[in-house]
């Protein structure tokens, strides 16, 4: 298995701390984001390598950062050749480059490199080895704005999706969606097709909806903190929460 993180965005959001910083690296606690995410994906196993796709503004930092890191996995910086936010590829066709540029094929977790979590990575790649089935994660969240901010599943009883809405004003659950996801092997070359048809490449919660046309994908339910750091705000209170 293989990890893709995704770091290639310009978090314009966070001016002026991202300003000349990825997002990804900037502190929390005596750590920082990305340090914080890869401890996470320490324990599991089955990962022998960890891909960091970003940008061409950020790429030699990120570089500098994973010479002097040390890690059990192999850690490989990416550069998708994009140098502003408007020029910017989006999260689904910086994913497609990984897997064509690295010739991918096994399954692979998909995590966003701005999210802080308290739950076992391990714990979600053996629900995803044992259900046998593509798989994101979600948590219940009580807050209605929150909700409205992000995707919301709902699920049967087998914990298969039923429908998934990105930012619906009316959502039809409480189950909100983070940017993990495990896809299958036989998965990636659909990844290529929804682009190829001209869908949004952007967030990566978009791809959902359309592979559920293709087949079933199944919740993996967490509970615990998580933190998306999106504004100033968000990653005051990230440092606040965590650490």
């Amino acid at each position: 298995m293989k990890c893709i993180l995704l770091a290639a965005g310009y978090a314009t959001r966070l001016y002026p701390l991202t300003k000349d910083c990825p997002k990804s690296l900037l502190p929390i606690g005596d750590s920082n984001i990305l340090e914080f995410i890869i401890s996470k994906l320490e324990p599991v196993a089955a990962i022998d390598q960890i891909y960091i796709v970003t940008n061409e503004r950020f790429a030699e930092q990120f570089q500098k950062w994973a010479e002097q890191y040390s890690s059990d996995k192999q850690i490989i910086v990416l550069n998708d050749g994009t140098k502003t936010n408007e020029t910017r590829l989006g999260a689904i066709a910086d994913l497609e480059m990984v897997i064509e540029q690295e010739k991918i094929d096994e399954d692979i977790l998909v995590l966003a490199g701005d999210n802080l979590f308290d739950f076992s990575l391990a714990d979600f790649v053996e629900f995803f080895n044992n259900i046998g089935h593509d798989c994101i994660t979600a948590h219940e969240l009580t807050d209605l704005q929150a909700l409205q901010r992000t995707g919301v599943v709902e699920i049967d009883n087998r914990q298969r999706i039923i429908s998934f809405e990105e930012k619906p004003l009316q959502p039809k659950s409480n189950l909100a969606v983070p940017p993990f996801y495990l896809y299958q092997r036989a998965t990636l070359p659909l990844i290529k097709q929804y682009l190829n048809a001209g869908n949004n490449p952007d967030a990566p919660g978009n791809f959902i909806p359309w592979l559920l046309t293709q087949k079933d994908v199944y919740v993996y339910r967490f509970s615990g903190n998580r933190y998306d750091i999106g504004t100033l705000e968000s990653y005051q209170e990230a440092c606040k929460l965590f650490f």
